[in-house]
């Protein structure tokens, strides 16, 4: 059965890999799965066919024959589930795995997020100089805490898995920052992320999708 993802028509990033749907293409190249893309727009995303997809309006949704799954977590989950690659066969080491995918979602993805909004639409307000210490503060003590736990090890629990590619990916959004150049072992921790060919291929084909045409 073919799969098919949603991804941006156009990305609000401009296809530098930040968007959900990169994730996605990620997982399954990193499984050896084909997988084919459609592009939505902003105003399809809230017509009623993708809010039978997806109930939020947003992408990537996921579809494989009478299979329909939506919010990323889920869908790289299901794919690490059912595809050889990304979750280790021993019992223990797996669910230390797929931990780590909700600690990337739950726990280190939202004061990130905040600060990218923060940052992106509250710069503006008076109260901002006041507060952004704060905001940046909470993504510092999460990454220092992470910082700690990884030490010199390559990836977070032995061999790369699915809780690796979901830390990258949400650690991505602090690349143009600078604050991931603070904590030397995660920008290294990233830079192989971003180094494995599953993500170069999944980076190249969302990035294809933005450039604009030649002319």
């Amino acid at each position: 059965m073919t799969i098919t993802i949603t991804a941006f028509e156009r990305s609000p990033d401009g296809g530098k890999g930040l968007a959900r749907d990169t994730r996605v293409r990620w997982a399954l190249e990193e499984v050896g799965q084909p997988y084919e893309v459609r592009l939505v727009s902003f105003r399809a995303m809230k017509e009623p066919a993708h809010l039978a997809l997806h109930p939020f309006g947003q992408i990537p949704t996921y579809e494989e024959g009478d299979l329909g799954l939506f919010e990323t977590g889920a869908i790289v989950f299901h794919i690490a589930e059912r595809h050889a690659g990304l979750l280790p066969d021993d019992a223990n080491a797996r669910a230390r795995a797929i931990t780590w995918m909700f600690a990337a979602l739950s726990t280190v993805e939202p004061p990130i997020l905040e600060l990218g909004t923060a940052r992106l639409l509250e710069g503006d307000k008076s109260w901002s100089a006041q507060r952004m210490p704060l905001v940046e503060d909470r993504v510092r003590n999460r990454l220092g805490q992470l910082s700690l736990r990884l030490g010199d090890a390559d990836w977070l629990d032995g061999p790369f898995s699915a809780g690796d590619l979901m830390m990258v990916s949400v650690l991505l959004r602090l690349k143009a920052s600078g604050m991931l150049d603070e904590y030397p072992n995660l920008s290294a921790y990233v830079a192989r992320g971003e180094a494995r060919p599953a993500y170069r291929r999944a980076f190249d084909a969302q990035l294809a999708v933005n450039k604009p045409p030649a002319g």
